[in-house]
């Protein structure tokens, strides 16, 4: 449940781009298309509280900020060097910020809720949430998430390192031309 809540999320910040783009040709009031489908006020009801039992929008502040630390080296050295650069980056990071808003963020994942799972699956899982296992998850859960990221990061440089010594030492003709760009980064 809170791994399908965090995709959800990340999924919305990767496109968050996009939909920057597209609502300032729109107000921010409209619902994507797929909300076209009305959905059971008490079923809704029911996937906010969900959401709200699961800390949905605290887990998706936390991913974003996670995300930023990650896009912003990224951003910074993918823009030629100047004095200008930090400054640029942060005010965008100041202007994406501003204009996340979870209530928007909740009202196009509700939909997805309510195409996957029904209504008595919505109860049952605000119950397990409630519980004292249920709330330990909820809370436990974005401490696991990072720290599994974390792992799962170093595990990938240890194999990316590991990789590109054996292409090098299996290719010198490689490695001879990498040395060479290293030492003439001009041509």
């Amino acid at each position: 449940m809170r791994i399908v809540t965090v995709l959800a999320w990340m999924a919305l910040f990767t496109s968050a781009g996009a939909y920057s783009q597209t609502s300032a040709q729109s107000s921010g009031a409209d619902l994507p298309a797929n909300t076209a489908t009305k959905i059971d006020p008490a079923k809704e009801a029911d996937i906010r509280r969900l959401l709200d039992v699961t800390g949905a929008a605290g887990l998706a502040t936390q991913m974003m900020d996670q995300m930023e630390h990650g896009i912003r080296p990224l951003m910074t050295s993918s823009l030629p060097p100047g004095e200008y650069r930090e400054k640029l980056v942060e005010l965008f990071f100041e202007k994406f910020k501003s204009k996340i808003d979870s209530n928007q963020l909740i009202a196009l994942i509700i939909p997805i809720y309510d195409k996957y799972y029904t209504h008595a699956e919505i109860k049952s899982l605000i119950e397990f949430y409630e519980s004292p296992v249920g709330k330990k998850v909820a809370t436990s859960m974005p401490k696991v998430l990072a720290e599994s990221q974390a792992a799962g990061g170093q595990w990938g440089q240890q194999i990316g390192r590991d990789s590109m010594i054996e292409v090098l030492q299996e290719h010198p003709d490689l490695r001879q031309a990498l040395e060479s760009a290293k030492a003439n980064p001009q041509q």
